[in-house]
């Protein structure tokens, strides 16, 4: 070996750049640097070619690699991001998981490690949804769903979607509920009143836990209701119609034949039959249609004009109960039964716009006017008739009292369709599992509440979470909170 050659061997990465860099840089020819350091100047050219190289590399990128983005460090912590992502995202079973990362990631992974990967989380999740403060949930919505034949007790916040109860149970009865939501109010959970079906369990527990504390019936269980009962009548009115047309055909043919009178009874029946069912569906219709705008709205007269309304439309449909006994008497009975609860939100509204109309100092009827005002369209003529006129009346408060008005009635929900909702969202996730265990749900429940909305009919829900939305402050992406350091696309300066 030469002496030229062991020096060079010898030189670290270090030195060799130093060289590159005097190389671009200085006056020198490469003989001088050559006999300077000791090398040759077969190894110099070496040195400086892969320099050019790398230089080349860093500002011309080669063609085959021009569409990668960026590189991302594939570490165990990483896999582990994955998989809750995977599960909790994407709504991945856990054999999905497996075949996932051993198709994409050329990573084999057992079933019962992604099983253990999941459940190392829930000790912190539980940790996180038990320090939580629900002292600032004014309306509660709760409701049930169930899994494999047993019930799942929901319960979340009207305005921030919150999920403040969320557990598996073995029966759905006044003790469990009562339970599980005395529990709740350990952490502060105190709404002003709630929002739920007609389920007996859920609101006998809601009573034992907060004794006289309101809850309020579910407008859209009962109008669910009526629209189905309107559907059928109307379905029925279809078919009488059918049945009519069938006999005339029928009786065209035996008049051609001179047996015009063989079909002449069954005929007449059946057109009395036909006009009873038409006159039965536009009237069931109307009645529909009055609770629905007319007394469950929130662009309503007060509630006792609605309560007088609501006496009305149920003598009416006892009038006609026994044209379809069946189906009239199950709707006619729960709008019985639920008048008090079912109305329950008009009171509400009626306190608040009487709020308003001290606060502005204003008749309490041009108030109402304005609550009015909202239920109507706006692209029709009418409307901006009104608009004006109550804006003459009412004077340079009437943009203030119309934006007041406006939150007074956004503020004031009349159904548990947002729990609902929340169910429906709940069955993609429940669908993958045989049986549901609090251990797991706490971690659903963990998640559910600190992931942000990517999109919402409400604004200011838009990039927020339900745990944003409740406390008003921010807080860290769902998997720093469970301890991972969150992977970030490095910043490239241009």
């Amino acid at each position: 070996m030469t002496r030229n050659s062991s020096v060079a061997a010898n030189l670290n990465p270090a030195q060799r750049k130093k060289l590159f860099l005097e190389m671009q840089s200085s006056n020198q020819t490469i003989s001088v640097i050559a006999n300077r350091e000791g090398v040759s100047r077969k190894f110099l050219y070496q040195q400086r070619k892969k320099g050019d190289q790398a230089l080349e590399k860093g500002f011309n990128q080669p063609k085959e690699e021009s569409d990668i983005l960026y590189w991302i460090p594939v570490t165990k912590e990483w896999i582990f991001q994955v998989i809750l992502a995977l599960i909790f995202i994407c709504h991945s079973s856990y054999r999905g998981v497996v075949e996932f990362l051993r198709d994409l990631f050329d990573y084999p992974i057992s079933v019962g490690t992604v099983h253990n990967k999941v459940s190392s989380m829930i000790e912190t999740a539980q940790k996180i949804n038990k320090s939580q403060d629900f002292s600032g949930i004014k309306v509660g919505l709760k409701d049930e769903i169930f899994q494999s034949g047993l019930p799942v007790l929901t319960g979340i916040d009207a305005f921030s979607t919150y999920c403040y109860l969320l557990v598996g149970a073995d029966h759905r009865d006044e003790d469990t509920w009562g339970w599980h939501l005395l529990e709740a109010s350990q952490q502060g959970l105190n709404p002003d009143f709630s929002i739920a079906d007609a389920g007996k369990g859920l609101r006998a527990g809601h009573e034992a836990a907060w004794p006289g504390k309101p809850c309020h019936g579910d407008t859209f269980h009962i109008l669910h209701k009526t629209e189905g009962l309107e559907n059928y009548v109307h379905r029925r009115a279809k078919a009488r119609t059918g049945q009519r047309e069938k006999l005339e055909k029928k009786m065209e043919k035996a008049k051609s034949k001179g047996q015009g009178n063989r079909w002449s009874t069954k005929l007449t029946n059946a057109r009395r039959a036909e006009q009873k069912a038409i006159i039965l569906a536009k009237d069931i219709s109307i009645l529909c249609d009055w609770l629905k705008e007319d007394v469950l709205a929130l662009a309503c007269p007060d509630c006792v004009e609605r309560a007088e309304l609501w006496d009305f439309i149920v003598a009416e449909f006892k009038q006609r109960e026994s044209l379809c006994l069946h189906r009239i008497r199950p709707v006619r009975t729960a709008l019985e039964n639920q008048k008090k609860e079912l109305l329950a939100f008009a009171l509400v509204l009626d306190e608040k716009l009487t709020e308003i109309s001290q606060r502005f100092d204003i008749p309490l009827y041009w108030v109402r006017q304005v609550c009015l005002l909202r239920g109507q369209n706006k692209q029709e003529n009418a409307y901006w008739s009104t608009w004006n006129e109550l804006h003459q009346k009412i004077g340079y408060q009437f943009y203030l009292l119309f934006e007041a008005v406006e939150q007074a009635m956004k503020e004031t929900p009349r159904a548990s369709s947002l729990v609902e909702n929340f169910n429906s969202r709940l069955r993609n996730y429940f669908f993958l599992r045989r049986t549901l265990g609090n251990d797991y749900l706490d971690l659903l429940r963990f998640f559910l509440n600190h992931r942000t909305f990517l999109r919402s009919e409400h604004p200011e829900r838009v990039g927020k979470s339900p745990t944003e939305l409740l406390t008003g402050q921010p807080h860290s992406h769902w998997l720093e909170l469970l301890g991972f350091d969150l992977f970030r696309q490095p910043k490239i300066a241009v």
